[in-house]
C-alpha cells in the first residue's frame, strides 16, 4: 500500500458483510485502512461491523465499530459525534448501505416500497446532512473539505432484466441527489460522487432468494453462471472492484472530480439502452 489516505478519517456506512466473504462495504473499509485512513465501521449489524474493524486492527490499521441504523437521524448524529470525539474530523464518507427487493410496481407491497426508500435514499440523505457541516467547518479552518461517495447501481440507469422497481427508483434518485449536492457544496471543496456497480459476486447477492429465483429458479450456481454470461468481460465483479473505485474517489488523486457517476460494470451497460 502507498498511503494514499494517510492522515484521513473515513466513515464507511454499511461496513459489515451480510454473510461470509467480502461485501462492498467490508472491502472498502479494509482498503481505506490499508491506505492509511482511520476507519469508522458502521453497520446495523454490530457483529458484522466488529468483524470488519477486527480485520483492520489485526492488519495493524486503526478502526472502531459502531452499530448504527442510518434511517434514524439520532443514530447518524451519534455516529458523527462519536467520530469527532475519537478523531476530531471527518474526511471521507462512504454511503454503502442498501437493500434490493425484487418486485414490480404491481407486485410490491407499499410498505416494502417505503422501506427500500428509507434505507437506500433517506439513509444517504441523513448521512450527508450530518457530515457535510463538519466538512464545511474543515474548509473554513484549513481549506480542506472532504469526499462523499454514494454507492448506487447500474439499475439506476438501465433495466437489467430484474423487476427492481423500488431499488431502481431509489438508486436513480440517489444519483440526482449526488449531483445536486456536489454542485451546491463544491465551493467548500466537499466532493460528492456516485459509484454504479454492475453485476457483482457478493454475499448480498448470494443470499437474495429473489435474485436466485429470477436468474436460476432458486439455484445459486445457475444464477452465478447466468450473471457471468451477461457481462462482456465474461464474469461478474468483486467487492474489491467497488472498493478500488471508492479509494480513487476518496483520495486526493480525485481532488478535481465531483458529481460523477462512476460505472464499474465490466461493460454490461454498453449492452443495454
Amino acid at each position: 500500500m502507498t498511503g494514499r489516505l494517510r492522515g484521513k478519517v473515513a466513515i464507511v456506512a454499511g461496513a459489515g458483510s451480510i454473510g461470509p466473504g467480502w461485501g462492498n462495504g467490508k472491502a472498502t473499509a479494509t482498503i481505506f485502512a490499508r491506505e492509511g485512513a482511520k476507519v469508522i465501521c458502521a453497520d446495523i449489524n454490530r457483529d458484522a461491523a466488529e468483524e470488519t474493524a477486527a480485520i483492520i486492527q489485526n492488519e495493524g490499521g486503526q478502526a472502531f465499530a459502531i452499530q448504527c441504523d442510518v434511517t434514524r437521524a439520532d443514530a447518524m448524529a451519534d455516529l458523527v459525534g462519536r467520530t469527532l470525539g475519537r478523531y476530531g474530523r471527518i474526511d471521507i464518507l462512504d454511503n454503502n448501505v442498501g437493500i434490493a427487493e425484487v418486485g414490480s410496481v404491481v407486485d410490491l407491497p407499499e410498505e416494502v416500497w417505503d422501506h427500500v426508500f428509507k434505507v437506500n435514499l433517506t439513509g444517504a440523505f441523513l448521512a450527508m446532512k450530518h457530515v457535510i457541516p463538519v466538512m464545511q467547518r474543515q474548509f473554513e479552518e484549513s481549506g480542506e473539505g472532504g469526499s462523499i461517495i454514494n454507492i448506487s447501481s447500474i439499475a439506476s440507469i438501465r433495466h437489467t432484466g430484474v423487476p427492481y422497481a423500488s431499488y431502481s427508483a431509489t438508486k436513480a434518485a440517489l444519483n440526482q441527489l449526488t449531483k445536486t449536492t456536489a454542485a451546491q457544496y463544491a465551493p467548500q471543496k466537499v466532493r460528492v460522487n456516485a459509484i454504479l456497480p454492475g453485476l457483482m459476486k457478493t454475499p448480498m447477492v448470494e443470499l437474495s432468494a429473489g435474485l436466485a429465483q429470477v436468474y436460476g429458479d432458486g439455484d445459486i450456481d445457475a444464477m452465478w453462471a447466468a450473471r457471468d454470461a451477461q457481462v462482456p468481460m465474461g464474469h461478474m465483479g468483486e467487492a474489491w472492484d467497488v472498493a478500488n473505485a471508492a479509494l480513487f474517489l476518496a483520495s486526493d488523486e480525485a481532488r478535481y472530480v465531483t458529481g460523477i457517476e462512476l460505472i464499474v460494470d465490466g461493460g454490461i451497460t454498453l449492452k443495454y439502452g
